[in-house]
């Protein structure tokens, strides 16, 4: 009779011990998360509102050389138009080639301020890096400081539906920025 108490004793015992573990695997296992919204971030960060304004300005001036130079052909081709029934075939020839070279610097011109590699990715890129590199250290200290494993932005298209205001961490990043909000 004993015998029967004491192993229930220790299977009861047993059974606590592994119940123990398998909660602090559980609890040692939680993650910790938090938000920020990276527009509401940009929007209070006036380096950020004047690196945008640059580049709209920059990108007004580079548009309007383009569209000179693409109002130029038009009006080449328009007065070739006009003139074409007098002129010679080596006149036609003259003034076909003109107009197609004042396409191609048209479109050389386009490609140079708004390609992929262009001057306007090139300036976007030297405003902006040292404006996100200084958002993603402050994010990254913040996150190390309060144990977060992940933490998202609720501004961009990652499928956040909802997100509590309780662990959205913005201010605390603007805060750390030196922009008390």
């Amino acid at each position: 009779m004993k015998k029967n108490v004491m192993a229930k004793r220790l299977m009861t015992l047993a059974m606590l011990m592994i119940l123990q573990s398998s909660l602090f695997a559980l609890h040692s296992m939680a993650q910790k998360f938090a938000l920020i919204d990276m527009d509401y971030i940009f929007k209070n960060i006036p380096a950020y509102e004047r690196a945008n304004e640059q580049l709209a300005q920059v990108s007004k001036k580079w548009q309007a050389e383009v569209e000179a130079l693409t109002t130029e052909a038009q009006t080449l081709y328009k007065n070739y138009q006009n003139e074409v029934v007098f002129l010679s075939k080596e006149q036609k020839k003259a003034k076909q080639d003109a107009i197609m070279e004042k396409e191609k610097q048209a479109s050389e011109l386009k490609r140079k301020y708004f390609g992929p590699e262009g001057e306007l990715f090139k300036k976007r890129t030297a405003l902006m890096n040292p404006i996100q590199e200084e958002i993603y250290n402050a994010v990254k200290d913040i996150a190390e400081l309060r144990g977060y494993q992940l933490i998202l932005d609720r501004a961009s298209d990652t499928g956040i539906i909802f997100g509590s205001p309780k662990i959205d961490i913005s201010n605390e990043v603007l805060l750390k920025l030196g922009y008390a909000n």
